[in-house]
């Protein structure tokens, strides 16, 4: 509850002009600086009481008595406070010098307390979805548009902590993203930790040998072992080259139990992602420089990412299970999702870092050229009348969902943030 008290004295929804409970008049001029550490809730927060400015701390509680019970009052980091916010004023709190500090009970009405009771506890993971249809236009367009640029930050992130990791090395760096977008979702996390396992220039020294590299990687995943699959050839042959390759430069495969298959269809095993991550360094791993060179056209960065399955995975889903009629490449919609959670971010990152502003915008204009993502998260959107028209519009509601819905953040998301505000509107 405190954390709702937070948001109404950040966000003003209930004005600016208060009575302590002495009946003094208090103006917020400025409510400060929301501190998440320890000491008082807001830093630096200016306010006129009884006619008089103050610059200082301001401390909020749901009962003043927590004042105590927090322990504020043998801390000195409490002593600059210049009021006290509560709901129910239950005490009245000294300074160190017996002067009381103001206090003024923050109150709200009825409806505001339903609004937020209702997108607290709505067992639905849309919490606003019933409010959603009522909302203006220019209300959804405006949190979309902002929330597209907060995911492409979010994974720009992403991209400056592995290049930071790599050593400023943006083909390591692409070579991991590349490999994380071969998960694509379900087996996001192990693709990553294979791709980290192995040095980019180990895979170089072997760029011109296919079945080394299918070797070393299917090894680091942790998917060799000389006791399985003995009547495959192929597959013993791995673990030989394996076993004198992990001895050559001291690697460690990782744990092959975290490779998840369940709802997952045979053409989309990560067997045939490794194969396809094992294609992509042969004759030597340069996809950074190709998407550069592909200058932010779409039709260059889906030829950049048509990679083949050569050899025995023309004929197989996974190991010693032969089939017929086996893709070879990835199909047009799996390279549409390479390119929104591979090139995208890599390319906005790279501009970003060298101050090509020009590449960066025209890269956040690229997601509007590229169709909407279509699964579940942006289907459960449309039937609330959120409609993805292109790739930017659809990872702003991935981002909405997963960054907010899911994490119970109502109060920050500017929708849940629209109906509070209405329904705090003074009623006298």
């Amino acid at each position: 509850m405190e954390k709702l008290y937070h948001y109404l004295w950040k966000t003003g929804i209930r004005g600016s002009d208060f009575k302590d409970v002495d009946g003094h008049p208090i103006e917020v001029l400025d409510p400060g600086v929301h501190n998440h550490d320890s000491g008082p809730d807001f830093f630096n927060s200016k306010l006129k009481i009884n006619g008089v400015e103050w610059i200082g701390n301001v401390e909020i509680h749901v009962k003043a008595s927590d004042w105590f019970r927090h322990g504020h009052s043998e801390d000195p980091a409490y002593d600059n406070v210049i009021l006290h916010v509560v709901a129910v004023s239950d005490k009245r709190i000294s300074r160190p010098d017996g002067s009381l500090i103001p206090q003024i009970e923050l109150t709200f009405p009825e409806k505001f307390f339903h609004t937020y009771s209702f997108l607290a506890e709505e067992m639905g993971s849309v919490k606003c979805g019933s409010m959603l249809r009522n909302l203006p236009q220019i209300n959804k367009t405006d949190w979309l548009e902002s929330l597209a640029v907060e995911r492409m930050q979010q994974k720009a992130g992403k991209v400056n902590e592995i290049l930071a990791a790599t050593g400023g090395d943006w083909e390591q760096t692409c070579f991991i993203m590349l490999a994380r977008g071969f998960g694509f979702g379900l087996n996001g996390d192990p693709f990553e930790l294979l791709a980290k396992s192995i040095p980019l220039k180990i895979l170089h020294h072997h760029s011109d040998n296919l079945f080394q590299l299918e070797a070393l990687l299917f090894g680091q995943a942790g998917m060799l072992d000389s006791s399985l699959h003995i009547f495959d050839d192929y597959y013993q042959g791995l673990c030989r080259e394996y076993y004198f390759l992990a001895r050559k430069y001291g690697l460690k495969p990782m744990n092959a139990g975290l490779w998840k298959y369940s709802r997952t269809r045979p053409q989309n095993f990560p067997h045939r992602r490794i194969a396809l991550l094992s294609s992509s360094a042969y004759g030597g791993f340069a996809l950074f420089t190709r998407l550069l060179e592909a200058g932010n056209k779409v039709e260059n960065l889906l030829e950049s990412f048509d990679m083949k399955a050569a050899g025995y995975w023309q004929s197989h889903f996974a190991f010693d299970t032969e089939v017929s009629d086996v893709p070879t490449q990835l199909s047009k919609s799996s390279r549409l999702l390479l390119i929104i959670n591979v090139a995208v971010p890599l390319l906005y990152s790279y501009a970003a870092s060298v101050g090509e502003l020009d590449l960066a915008e025209s890269t956040l204009g690229l997601m509007q050229q590229l169709p909407a993502e279509s699964n579940v998260i942006i289907k459960q959107w449309a039937s609330l009348g959120l409609e993805a028209k292109d790739a930017s519009r659809s990872q702003a509601l991935i981002h909405l969902k997963k960054e907010y819905c899911d994490k119970n953040k109502c109060i920050y998301c500017r929708f849940g943030h629209h109906y509070l505000r209405k329904s705090a509107q003074r009623e006298d």
